[in-house]
């Protein structure tokens, strides 16, 4: 199940950098951060109200699931909009995809989170599969604009420590994360939007710009987020944040699903790498668990 919603989420975000790219000749970022979240939120109550999914809103630490919204929601998506405006979406997504080295490193430093050799290896490996899909090269690198890469190294340290702190809300279903962080960062972003932005509210009815609302904040931020939770308490904040590393691949799908692009040889070589590497990362994982557990037992 836990591949299946990796894969899953890679599809739905897929499409998300496009969906900014798009909105963002309508909106400012921290608008489109709360239309995103509000369809999210709105997302999340209907499927607790439909499935019958307990809020117990009093029991939820609402200080710390204010924190990760902020840190791993409401900042993130704000500043990776405002990147858009100097990257494109293609870039952000790859940048976007150094995610998972740096939940390891702020995992290690600072939440004294395990890490070992091979999951090291498999992150590697999986970080030269993207460099393989996506044909980088030092061309490329070196004439990325600074003030947009400054900012998506921002996003993904935020997403790094908000996957590690969201891991200290076990207590919590992965429903209630889901409502918890998206109304705080609904409430957050739509206080900085109204505060900096102007809000066309005729353009959020746009029968051009609703699809792109609903692709980004019902199934990109309402589903995701459920599955995104769910990843990380059935398999860790390591395991959920490699996801960025399937959106590119999953982005490069839709496209030659929707539009007929042609699927390159670096292309399929890219992919196997970055599967092999996820794999082998969460594979070593749960051996080591396994040993330590043993180790403990045996004491």
């Amino acid at each position: 199940m836990l591949y299946a919603a990796l894969i899953l989420l890679s599809l739905i975000w897929g499409g998300s950098f496009f969906f900014i790219k798009q909105l963002l000749e309508h909106f400012g970022p921290w608008t489109i951060a709360f239309l995103r979240s509000a369809l999210g939120f709105a997302t999340i109550t209907f499927l607790m109200l439909i499935l019958r999914k307990p809020f117990d809103l009093r029991r939820m630490p609402w200080l710390l699931i204010a924190i990760v919204a902020l840190v791993n929601t409401a900042i993130p998506w704000a500043v990776i909009g405002f990147s858009e405006t100097r990257l494109t979406s293609s870039m952000t997504s790859i940048l976007n995809a150094t995610t998972p080295l740096w939940t390891v490193v702020v995992g290690a430093l600072f939440f004294k989170a395990t890490t070992h050799r091979m999951q090291w290896i498999g992150l590697a490996i999986a970080f030269v599969g993207l460099i393989i899909l996506l044909g980088i090269n030092p061309v490329s690198i070196i004439s990325i604009d600074g003030i947009g890469f400054l900012c998506m190294m921002t996003a993904t340290l935020c997403y790094a420590v908000g996957s590690q702190l969201s891991a200290r809300l076990q207590q919590l279903s992965m429903y209630q994360i889901s409502f918890g962080t998206l109304l705080c960062a609904m409430v957050s972003c739509g206080g900085m939007a109204l505060s900096t932005e102007t809000i066309s509210w005729t353009s959020v009815s746009s029968l051009t710009i609703l699809p792109l609302l609903i692709g980004l904040g019902v199934f990109g931020s309402g589903i995701g987020y459920i599955l995104f939770y769910y990843m990380i308490q059935k398999g860790s904040p390591e395991f959920a944040t490699t996801v960025t590393y399937l959106v590119p691949a999953s982005a490069i799908i839709w496209g030659a699903t929707l539009l007929d692009e042609k699927v390159h040889w670096n292309m399929l070589i890219g992919v196997t790498f970055i599967l092999a590497g996820v794999y082998l990362s969460n594979r070593s994982r749960k051996y080591a668990e396994r040993a330590s557990d043993s180790a403990s037992s045996s004491v």
